[in-house]
């Protein structure tokens, strides 16, 4: 039997769509059954999916288009043993209710798989074609993520919320997470303070610019999570794997090197403390599929991230 996924080692996954398109701002989704099989197979930890409901051409990326609640449930029919995340689920846009159904039943559908990522969104013209106030959305975030909290882990709940409906012990949501709850991260920030974030949720995957500030931002990730529970932090970053393995790493936004330095830069973050790396191949130059392979027989190995279980 597989071994349960080590959290104190750094895994890796990927964020959709599966493809490059460094000179577009949508994928073609040609092969996208294909590659979802191929990081299952080839030992990745999970396969993100964006919540993207508009094309805003002054942001110029759709994401994988696909509904990401929609789609995993799709990729629990293709898959084996990746989880499947969302980063994130737009949750303010979103009745929470609705969100707790969907995201339950595709838990079930994946065997317990799911990563139930959320966040506020990174659009602000989203909100008016959805009649929402786009400056309460950190209130509507933490209201709505009770919410999901209560009909998930509670049966027959009783619950008060200030933006959405009331619940009081007379309905109780079907079907409930494959486990005793859905795992639920925090994405990017979601309008909240660390603090808040490290109390209330199972984790975070954020953005950085600068790997320097690692340390220091586990640090204050460390002291707000309670002591008793590990909480894992991880990141999401473009990048771009260059042909020439020694490539150095190059400064900006876009993660550029080849595959030893990148090796030599994920070890040490692994000891600093960052659990998971989700890579966005938008600005990748070569075939996905060339890159995967690259990343699955020559970094894998390094971080193993499972440990080894019994029958």
């Amino acid at each position: 039997m597989k071994g349960v996924v080590n959290l104190f080692q750094l895994h890796f996954g990927f964020i959709a769509p599966l493809e490059s398109y460094p000179n577009s701002v949508g994928p073609t989704l040609a092969d996208h059954a294909k590659m979802a099989r191929k990081v299952d197979e080839a030992g990745f930890s999970a396969i993100w999916l964006r919540d993207v409901p508009f094309y805003d051409p002054n942001f110029g990326d759709v994401g994988q288009v696909l509904d990401p609640l929609t789609y995993a449930g799709y990729l629990a029919a293709i898959t084996r043993d990746i989880a499947i995340g969302t980063a994130g689920i737009v949750l303010p846009l979103r009745d929470p209710l609705i969100v707790a159904k969907q995201a339950s039943t595709v838990d079930q559908l994946l065997g317990g798989r799911l990563l139930l990522g959320l966040a506020t969104g990174d659009r602000p013209v989203e909100y008016p074609a959805f009649g929402l106030e786009f400056e309460n959305r950190g209130e509507r975030f933490r209201d709505a993520h009770a919410i999901i909290r209560a009909v998930t882990e509670k049966s027959w709940p009783v619950h008060q919320s200030r933006f959405y409906g009331n619940l009081q012990g007379n309905i109780d949501l079907i079907p409930k997470p494959a486990g005793k709850r859905l795992p639920m991260l925090v994405i990017g920030h979601a309008g909240q303070t660390t603090e808040w974030t490290a109390q209330n949720t199972d984790g975070i995957l954020s953005y950085i610019a600068d790997p320097q500030r690692i340390p220091a931002i586990i640090d204050r990730w460390r002291s707000a999570s309670r002591t008793d529970i590990f909480k894992p932090y991880g990141y999401g970053t473009m990048f771009d794997l260059d042909r020439d393995p020694d490539m150095p790493l190059q400064p900006g936004r876009v993660l550029r090197a080849g595959r030893n330095a990148l090796r030599e830069l994920w070890l040490r973050q692994q000891e600093q403390g960052v659990s998971h790396v989700a890579l966005h191949f938008k600005t990748q130059r070569r075939p996905a599929s060339e890159v995967i392979d690259e990343l699955g027989e020559h970094l894998l190995p390094h971080f193993p991230s499972h440990i080894s279980g019994g029958q």
